[in-house]
């Protein structure tokens, strides 16, 4: 199945939401903010995040699951995967 590419994104959850994300910080907040973006990226991932959610609408758990499950589990952080997206968002347009 193909769930569409998204780079930026990727590159936030795979360098700072791992098994040693403590490196960087413990909450999503730090691991954020930990994570220098130039303001084309931060534009960039924001537009992932939607084309994400729009592109997967009708699976999005699956979705996250598939092409980020190895590095990032929303309800490891409290949330299900639409609200972690939306904290993502929320935190990025800071």
């Amino acid at each position: 199945m193909n769930y569409g590419t998204y780079d930026n994104l990727e590159q936030l959850l795979m360098g700072r939401f791992h098994e040693d994300h403590a490196i960087y910080g413990n909450s999503i907040p730090e691991l954020v903010r930990s994570y220098n973006m130039t303001p084309g990226e931060r534009t960039a991932m924001l537009d992932e995040i939607d084309r994400f959610r729009q592109v997967n609408s009708g699976c999005l758990d699956t979705a996250f699951a598939s092409l980020f499950g190895g590095d990032c589990d929303p309800a490891l952080w409290g949330h299900t995967t639409a609200s972690f997206l939306d904290e993502l968002k929320r935190l990025l347009g800071e």
